[in-house]
């Protein structure tokens, strides 16, 4: 009986502690300041031409509690917290029930976030699994709860909730999937998008339809088990496939959500913005972006991408600023959010050769110094070999120029200059220009057989296009907050790092990869785009056993494009066409109507004219201009 007076009087005190704090903070939440609701957490992304280009929860897509479908209401409250207009914010036998089962079975297997709490934490908190953010969370939502009306929180949750597809708010994505306001979905789309938010990636009716179906499912059996539909409703639901609309009425680019996820990325990486007032705040993002690039590169891609197993990348930039006016993480966002051009790392191929031959330049070879080309094995230590070889193993079996060598892309050729210059040659020449990545000095580096990401390349490429001058790639140009006051400013560094003598023989030697005057034993790589180029530009093709590159740039764009399976599977030999008619669809549209430029000769750079293959003195039509540091020139 003792023992049993003990319990009761250590329980009663603990219940009364609890109800005291619990009451104490609530008093407390309610004399704090309001927090807000149809700003927070809204971001406006704006072009080059600080045009609008997205936006998520806003005042302009906000809808009255009124004007969404009870349908939807109903669908939500019913599968994420069916206590929604019982609890203070929190559902404390809900909470004692997941901790029962996930204690029994070992494992989390259940959460019991009401709608409140995942409102405070979609607004402004990061994700981070703290005691320090779930204390927040909870201080938050009872200011939430003592503030606001049960639905003018249901309200702002529904408004600012993620619904795939990168559509915040159910308005925004009752008109992307159905083509109709949030007041007018029926039953089924009504299911369907409540069903989303739970993972808008997997569960979106564009990404996996037939996932999406699955959740849907499980959302009508809650609403059957909590008495919202009828058991014949439940019977006749999703019979037959639903339409779904898949469009924005605006900017309905395939591509454009890859450069917006970009700019998250980027932004989340800026130190001078603190994480906590991304969530909170409400931003107005001022990008690179130029709408008519994205534009044309995303039709071109449509025309040309027709390989559902194929995926491509692409990143166009203003060498000048650094600036980037365009990009692609896939062939179509709807169907993958996999940003290919930020996050994946893919081997370059032969595209990593100007680099390895500037490197040569500096060592004192010129673009007429030649090797031998044809079948090597190179052997090193304890009797390792390695045997790189030419594209449909054809060699010249002859001494060729660097400039033959770079036009035809003989690998032979580039190892030998590897290897001759020493393998760290090329490594440091990268970092120079840019490149983040950690390479290995390995004789095979020069086949660009090493991992690179294209967002990390784009900065060595750029450095080239910009004449050695090393300027940071971006997307962001400047982040405000909506008091217009500025956060964040892209400040503009240029730094000379390469010699701007041998980086304009580079440029010069890439104009050969599409000269005819090369044509011999092989082809120049890129001659398919001769014919379809209206100005000079610095070329270079790539390929591996799973990708095909392609970059090209001059004074004013800087673009590159790769394809490849994403399971490292081989690709379809048309794809080395469609990236190049991709390139060319952009670039040559960016250029129509602008003044032709390329790079002002040095004043320490002789030009001689020099027979293509051999690099001697003759007087035949296969002559071409060889560059040359005064003092190198052959006399």
């Amino acid at each position: 009986m003792k023992k049993i007076k003990l319990i009761y009087k250590f329980t009663l005190f603990c219940t009364i502690t609890f109800m005291t704090i619990l009451t104490t903070l609530y008093i407390y939440a309610y004399l704090s300041p309001k927090i807000t609701l149809n700003s927070a957490n809204a971001i406006y992304l704006y072009d080059n031409k600080d045009e609008l280009i997205f936006q998520t929860s806003n005042n302009n897509s906000w809808v009255n509690i009124k004007d969404i479908s009870q349908n939807l209401i109903n669908a939500t409250i019913s599968t994420e917290d069916k206590n929604f207009y019982n609890h203070q914010g929190f559902d404390y036998l809900r909470i004692a029930k997941a901790m029962y089962i996930n204690i029994k079975n070992k494992t989390i297997m259940q959460g019991a976030s009401t709608i409140s709490q995942q409102y405070v934490k979609n607004l402004y908190l990061d994700f981070n699994q703290t005691w320090k953010r779930k204390i927040e969370e909870a201080f938050l939502t009872l200011k939430l709860e003592v503030h606001y009306s049960k639905d003018d929180i249901l309200e702002g949750y529904l408004n600012t909730i993620n619904y795939g597809q990168g559509n915040y708010g159910i308005e925004n994505a009752s008109n992307f999937y159905f083509n109709k306001k949030a007041s007018e979905l029926n039953l089924e789309e009504a299911i369907i998008l409540a069903g989303i938010p739970k993972s808008p990636e997997n569960y979106n009716p564009i990404s996996n339809y037939d996932n999406s179906i699955k959740r849907a499912k499980i959302v009508a059996k809650s609403m059957l088990d909590n008495d919202y539909i009828t058991k014949d409703e439940y019977d006749l639901l999703f019979k037959n496939k639903i339409e779904i609309y898949g469009k924005r009425k605006s900017n309905n680019m395939q591509t454009l959500m890859y450069y917006h996820d970009a700019v998250i990325n980027e932004l989340n990486n800026l130190n001078e913005i603190p994480k906590s007032l991304i969530k909170s705040g409400g931003l107005k993002i001022y990008t690179e972006l130029d709408t008519s690039v994205q534009k044309s590169m995303d039709e071109s891609i449509i025309k040309n991408a027709t390989d559902k197993n194929v995926q491509l990348s692409s990143i166009v930039v203003d060498p000048k600023t650094g600036g980037i006016m365009a990009l692609t993480g896939g062939v179509d966002y709807s169907k993958s959010q996999y940003n290919r051009a930020i996050a994946a790392k893919r081997q370059v191929g032969s595209t990593i050769k100007p680099f390895l031959y500037y490197a040569a330049l500096e060592n004192n070879m010129t673009e007429a110094s030649t090797f031998l080309s044809e079948k090597t094995s190179f052997v090193f230590a304890n009797n390792q070999t390695y045997s790189p070889k030419n594209h449909s193993n054809k060699y010249g079996n002859k001494e060729i120029t660097m400039a033959a060598a770079l036009a035809y892309s003989d690998n032979v050729y580039a190892v030998k200059t590897h290897l001759f210059l020493g393998e760290e040659q090329l490594v440091n020449t990268l970092k120079i220009a840019g490149l983040k990545a950690n390479l290995k000095p390995i004789p095979s580096l020069a086949l660009g057989a090493q991992e690179i990401n294209m967002l990390d390349y784009a900065q060595s490429y750029s450095t080239l296009a910009n004449y050695g001058n090393k300027t940071d790639v971006h997307l962001i140009k400047k982040v405000e907050d909506f008091n217009g006051h500025t956060l964040y400013k892209y400040k503009e560094e240029t730094e000379q790092v390469l010699n701007k003598d041998s980086v304009y023989i580079i440029n010069e030697m890439l104009t050969n990869t599409y000269n005819p005057n090369f044509i011999d034993y092989l082809s120049p790589t890129v001659l398919y785009l001769n014919s379809k180029i209206s100005r000079k530009y610095a070329l270079k093709s790539g390929t591996t056993e799973s990708d095909y590159w392609i970059v090209g740039y001059n004074p004013d764009i800087l673009m590159m494009v790769w394809a490849g399976n994403d399971m490292n599977k081989n690709v379809d030999s048309s794809y080395s066409k469609k990236i190049k008619n991709i390139w060319v669809d952009t670039v040559e549209t960016y250029e129509k109507d602008k003044p032709e430029s390329w790079y002002e000769i040095p004043e320490n750079i002789v030009g001689v004219p020099l027979n293509a293959i051999t690099g001697n003195k003759s007087s035949n039509e296969k002559n071409v201009i060889f560059y040359f540091k005064k003092g190198s020139e052959p006399q």
